[in-house]
């Protein structure tokens, strides 16, 4: 690590602070070479004379980045700083990098991340302003918001429609800079009317799951979902493909002919997993075009047929996508029909009410089928016939420039390269088998952050990736501290432990006047007996059941750890921070009691990048001597980012089963951090998080300790918080609050 921080050469305090963290992450997903370019870059862009905030980004930004489109794309992204480094929009870098990240894991593939960076710098280069029209001024108004939104907009959009949403706000407000900024911000009415008209089709992103439990179910293939764009290669549209680096698909397809486009994302997963699991490459060197588009084809139906005979329901699938053309629709004499001819052939071989009349159609029809009742046949074999086929109905026309097109394209079958291997590499040829270079590292050490979005109460949006969250295991102490404190309450833990008594699960409870049941409820039984002996009507229910009174509850509680807790409580010798030690080891102490499952947490931050959460006890820990030992331990100091720590916390508790989950938060002051200026922006993130662990069914409730809590900690927490003005109540008042809470 020492070698490490003296190759990044910097000496920001905050980049300091996180750095070993950072590179966990970095040496868990990079190569040794990636790991290098990371440090170089990292150090480069803190000597840009932005301050620390482009380099943090970076720092944290990057290794995500890396793992979601490959580290080779870091030149590019560097290119990009660098251009905006040299304009007037320099102070977007920022922007840039902390939002890079959502982006890249939305798009998944460099190909796509180099067309967000050509659209980005297009943006860039378009909108910033100049005074004679010669050099830059003015910095762009709208690229910042762009990138604050970015990560949103590629949630709705494909990257066409990105671009395409991109181009109307530069077309039209490119001279507008207040307006410019409202359109890229989404604030204008017509930015989300043309955010509207742009969303369209099945986005990859949204059903890859579902795409990864179809491939994994029902054909047993775990390969990764590779997307690509279709909006920049104008000249030959991409095709579905696959090779080393997993299954290359496009990033949205539309509902076609009543076909939805998750279901033509099957068809094309289910079409290049039978090219997997059947076909083998041939070589082509001696083969002409004509010969290989004819084997291509019977190769693709040999392959759909086999899929259908596994799954029958892929045949009304399959001949949905696939086109139908007209056998009169191709003229010879004018025009080269040989795609034509190809695509009825196609359409004939699977599809047995075809209807075409031409024989020699019909001829190969018929041996097609003949071959394939015999078994899977091979690629040799079907090869043998698809020459055949081509040396009966070659025409002279079939080498006019003027080729008939309309209706014969089979969208969901791949490009077949995978089909062909080369002796002699030509310039047709790509090399499609170079070995992908994925090198992991040899080092992990500790956990890498997690990273959670932040809410911006000003755009009613969240911050993606904002807030980067340390975890970690709490330094130990003396246990005994902890002994002797539960020694000093002795006397409240007496009067708690009788509390306790009533709170505790009981023996089993009997449940009478039961139709049906474990067991005769004498009683009711012999009464019911004298009512029908008497002539009236018995009560049916003289059977009973037994339950037993239990608890089904999880407790997480979430201690502030903040600076202020240093303070002396007022009318105390001791301070904030001591009082809430003895009342945590009380309550720690009642809970083991009661048998509840339930974890301690202690969290506190140093701006947006560093937030520390410190595990005191797990769930699956009793309160022993090594809780104890990290309990002894508590130390106070930085801010309270509260936000970023009820999400992480409620990560844990969220996946315990229990019927009721109780997030207890002990704070002593407003959520706040040195780098958040606007003292509404966290406490509205904080009111945001509660909004989601109510979501999660998780009951959150705040003991303030701040006798000024009521002027914000109902914002936050709505009428689920108890302020405590006699702080030095707390060891009493705590243990209390959790048995009226939890009856």
């Amino acid at each position: 690590m020492a070698a490490y921080w003296k190759q990044l050469d910097t000496r920001f305090p905050q980049v300091e602070e996180v750095f070993e963290d950072c590179m966990a992450e970095a040496l868990a997903v990079l190569t040794r070479a990636g790991l290098d370019a990371y440090l170089e870059a990292a150090r480069v862009i803190g000597k840009l004379g932005r301050g620390v905030e482009p380099m943090l980004a970076f720092m944290e930004a990057w290794p995500s980045t890396a793992k979601a489109v490959g580290e080779s794309a870091l030149p590019a992204v560097m290119v990009l700083i660098q251009r905006m480094q040299k304009s007037p929009n320099g102070r977007a870098i920022a922007p840039f990098l902390q939002t890079l990240a959502p982006v890249a894991r939305r798009l998944k593939a460099q190909e796509l991340l180099q067309d967000y960076l050509d659209i980005t710098l297009n943006f860039m280069e378009r909108t910033t302003g100049s005074i004679h029209g010669h050099h830059t001024t003015f910095p762009s108004p709208g690229l910042p918001e762009f990138f604050a939104q970015a990560p949103n907009l590629l949630s709705q959009l494909t990257l066409a429609g990105l671009k395409n949403w991109v181009e109307y706000g530069i077309r039209n407000y490119r001279t507008h800079p207040e307006r410019q900024k409202d359109y890229f911000s989404l604030q204008s009415a017509d930015s989300r009317a043309v955010l509207q008209r742009e969303r369209h089709g099945t986005l990859l992103v949204d059903v890859e799951r579902k795409l990864d439990m179809y491939l994994r179910g029902l054909w047993r293939d775990s390969d990764h979902l590779v997307p690509y764009s279709t909006a920049f290669d104008e000249i030959r549209k991409p095709i579905p493909y696959y090779d080393k680096l997993g299954i290359r698909l496009p990033d949205v397809y539309d509902d076609a002919d009543n076909v939805s486009g998750l279901d033509r994302y099957r068809a094309v997963l289910a079409h290049i997993v039978g090219h997997r699991r059947w076909s083998e490459a041939q070589v082509a060197d001696n083969w002409s075009p004509f010969q290989r588009m004819a084997v291509e084809f019977f190769e693709d139906c040999r392959i759909e047929t086999l899929l259908i005979r596994e799954y029958p329901g892929l045949r009304k699938l399959f001949l949905a996508l696939h086109p139908e053309p007209l056998e009169t629709s191709c003229d010879p004499e004018t025009t080269s029909c040989l795609r034509h001819r190809m695509t009825m052939l196609s359409r004939a071989l699977l599809d047995p009410d075809h209807g075409y009349v031409d024989a020699d159609l019909n001829d190969f029809v018929a041996r097609f089928h003949a071959v394939m009742a015999q078994g899977t046949s091979s690629m040799q074999e079907i090869a043998s016939l698809a020459l055949s086929y081509v040396a009966r109905t070659r025409r002279q026309s079939d080498q006019f420039a003027r080729v008939h097109f309309d209706n014969t394209v089979v969208d969901y079958r791949d490009d077949n390269r995978q089909l062909w291997k080369f002796i002699e590499a030509g310039d047709e040829e790509d090399a499609f088998d170079e070995e992908r270079k994925i090198e992991p590292g040899e080092e992990i050490r500790g956990l890498p952050p997690r990273h959670y979005p932040e809410w911006d109460y000003s755009s009613q949006t969240y911050r993606p990736d904002w807030a980067s969250v340390y975890e970690a295991l709490h330094p130990s102490g003396n246990p005994a501290d902890i002994d002797r404190l539960l020694q000093k309450h002795s006397a409240l833990a007496k009067q708690l432990k009788k509390m306790l008594d009533l709170l505790k699960p009981q023996d089993k409870v009997r449940i009478r006047y039961q139709e049906e049941g474990s067991e005769l409820d004498l009683d009711v039984a012999i009464r019911s007996l004298i009512d029908f002996k008497g002539g009236a009507t018995p009560d049916p229910r003289i059977n009973m059941s037994h339950k037993t009174s239990g608890r089904d509850i999880t407790v997480m509680l979430l201690l502030d750890l903040s600076e202020s807790l240093n303070k002396k409580a007022a009318g105390s010798d001791q301070t904030i921070l001591e009082l809430s030690q003895e009342a945590v080891s009380l309550l720690a102490w009642a809970i083991e009691k009661l048998g509840d499952p339930f974890a301690i947490a202690g969290f506190h931050s140093n701006t947006r990048h560093d937030v520390r959460y410190l595990h005191i006890k797990g769930y699956g820990e009793h309160f022993n001597d090594d809780v104890k030992a990290r309990l002894a331990a508590m130390e106070a100091g930085y801010s309270t980012r509260m936000g970023a720590a009820m999400r992480h916390a409620a990560h844990y508790l969220a996946a315990r089963p229990a019927d009721k989950k109780l997030m207890l938060i002990l704070t002593d002051g407003r959520s706040s951090d040195v780098d958040a200026h606007d003292e509404r922006l966290l406490i509205e993130d904080a009111r945001q998080a509660v909004k989601e662990l109510d979501r999660q069914d998780i009951f959150p409730y705040c003991i303030s300790l701040d006798p000024k809590a009521d002027e914000y900690v109902g914002d936050i927490f709505g009428r689920q918080f108890t302020v405590i003005d006699h702080i030095e109540r707390l060891p009493e008042r705590l243990p209390q609050l959790f048995m009226a809470l939890t009856k």
